[in-house]
């Protein structure tokens, strides 16, 4: 094998190992985006789910103090009637 095709063959190798290296950095990165992109979606829903748990549980409160503001004003009516007498 003559020194041009010796060298020409190495500089095929290389490229064959180069166009692999490429392809997978590639596909990794491909890879790495579509982890970020899960990962913030993972966090979008779970925020999402705590603003559902947040309502749910300002919803119950505001009946609660619906209801303690009835009970306020009928014993304020209790009381105003007792203490008429």
């Amino acid at each position: 094998m003559s020194d041009f095709n010796r060298l020409v063959y190495e500089q095929m190798l290389t490229m064959e190992k180069l166009l692999w290296i490429q392809g997978e950095l590639e596909r990794c990165q491909e890879i790495e985006e579509e982890l970020h992109n899960l990962q913030n979606q993972t966090k979008v829903e779970s925020i999402q789910f705590e603003i559902e748990r947040m309502k749910k549980e300002l919803a119950e409160i505001q009946q609660m103090f619906e209801k303690q503001t009835e009970e306020v004003i009928q014993s304020y009516h209790r009381m105003e009637t007792t203490s008429c007498r």
